[in-house]
């Protein structure tokens, strides 16, 4: 039962990808609350246990939801569940591994150049977004002391929220939605399938021999 869930999150991935195309709400709030439960049964699957990254999972579950719904007020909320699933992967990532230096500068580097760009069109949102962004950026630099998977998955993250940031600043992208929802859904893929196979690895490692 393990394969099974990738093939379903493709399902379920191409179903909300429909919806955005379409702007169908219907297929939207059928498909997009489905994306981290399902990758969080897989997770488990291989795992058995909970750990920060199922929790992440949770959250943006819950983040997913807010999102759905209109209004700032739901914005804000779904960023602070995004909020709390960011800074459980970075536990987890952290707890993984020590990321280059070069990782840490270069997304500092984007997370300020990234907040001064759009800082003068965000108005009141300026202050949520430079808190949210800021554990964006280092999540996805602690994810490249993991693997190259889970790096991948973090920098996919970082441009879903970048596109979000500039929709939020006023500046609409053409065909944005489906890049938000598509970049949105590699993360997802990208992180949980890449920290399921470096814990595998690290659980096939022999235990150090003591002297």
């Amino acid at each position: 039962m393990r394969r099974p869930w990738l093939a379903l999150f493709g399902v379920v991935a191409a179903v909300e990808l429909v919806g955005v195309t379409l702007d169908s709400t219907v297929l939207q709030w059928l498909a997009k609350p489905l994306l981290a439960p399902v990758l969080l049964a897989y997770l488990h699957a291989h795992r058995r246990r909970v750990d920060a990254v199922a929790a992440g999972l949770v959250a943006a579950t819950a983040g997913d939801v807010a999102l759905l719904v209109p209004g700032r007020t739901a914005f804000l909320l779904g960023m602070g569940f995004f909020l709390i699933a960011q800074l459980a992967f970075l536990a987890a990532f952290l707890r993984r591994g020590r990321p280059p230096v070069p990782a840490w500068a270069g997304y500092l580097l984007a997370w300020a150049v990234g907040n001064a760009l759009l800082w003068g069109a965000l108005g009141p949102l300026r202050a949520p977004v430079l808190g949210y962004s800021l554990a964006l950026c280092l999540m996805a630099a602690a994810a490249t002391g993991v693997s190259a998977r889970v790096a991948a998955g973090g920098a996919c993250f970082l441009v879903s929220d970048l596109l979000i940031g500039v929709g939020a600043a006023g500046t609409e992208l053409p065909g944005a939605g489906l890049l938000v929802m598509s970049t949105y859904a590699a993360a997802l893929l990208l992180i949980v399938t890449g920290w399921v196979a470096d814990r595998a690895d690290v659980d096939r490692e022999p235990e150090a021999v003591p002297a």
